[in-house]
């Protein structure tokens, strides 16, 4: 099995003059439940190279076990450092494609051709889509064969504007993940405040928030695992 995990390569939080970029978490977590079970994974990037980590998820209490075990692996490390340049990847070469979230990708990835590409192929080809917490945001422009929009009618969940609003960026955030999914369609679910919560649905799979990072990538797995047998 190889999977592809595209991060963001944008480090700016909007005109704020903070910085942004991936959520340690949600790339760690999913990166482990992919690897242990013995996938290849492939970093991306629209810019290639390391991607900015959001430097609020490398505060000690957002540190979890699978984020101090990806800052200790050499290889892991070593993989982030060099990620490949987003336009130079085939989606056909890959199982699945799955983006992490952090703020980052609603400024970058939600904007991006060549993420979009990846996303209409994998996703026509019946293989498995995910994303989690601000990582949906890269669904907003997709669309399927037909030219309708990718999630119009799928069950879906991502960062909610109720978790925008605690954590203080609904006005600095260019779009509202929960309302742009919704409006095209997307059936948008949500658990409590922070609360874990991961949906599967057809070829699309998405979590809700960091806490939903794991759960996200097993259930991108079993569908893997499905389209195996």
């Amino acid at each position: 099995m190889n999977i592809l995990m595209v991060i963001t390569s944008n480090g700016r939080l909007g005109d704020t003059g903070r910085k942004t970029g991936f959520w340690l978490e949600e790339l760690a977590a999913p990166y482990y439940v992919f690897k242990d079970f013995g996938a290849q994974v492939t970093l991306a990037s629209p810019k290639g190279g390391r991607p900015p980590v959001d430097p609020a998820s490398e505060a000690p209490e957002a540190l979890t076990d699978a984020c101090k075990r990806f800052r200790q692996d050499g290889e892991a490390q070593a993989a982030l450092n060099a990620t490949a340049k987003l336009a130079d990847v085939s989606a056909k070469d890959f199982d699945a494609v799955f983006y992490p979230g952090g703020h980052g990708p609603l400024w970058d990835l939600a904007e991006d051709d060549d993420s979009i590409s990846v996303i209409e192929e994998v996703f026509a080809a019946g293989k498995p889509v995910g994303a989690v917490c601000h990582g949906p945001a890269v669904l907003r422009h997709a669309r399927k064969y037909d030219g309708t929009p990718l999630v119009q009618g799928l069950a879906l969940t991502g960062f909610t504007n109720a978790e925008e609003k605690a954590v203080g960026l609904s006005k600095v955030v260019p779009f509202s993940l929960e309302d742009e999914l919704g409006a095209k369609g997307g059936r948008f679910e949500s658990a409590g405040l922070f609360a874990p919560h991961a949906v599967a649905d057809k070829n699309l799979v998405t979590g809700q928030n960091p806490a939903s990072s794991e759960a996200a990538a097993r259930k991108l797995l079993a569908l893997m695992k499905s389209e195996a047998k």
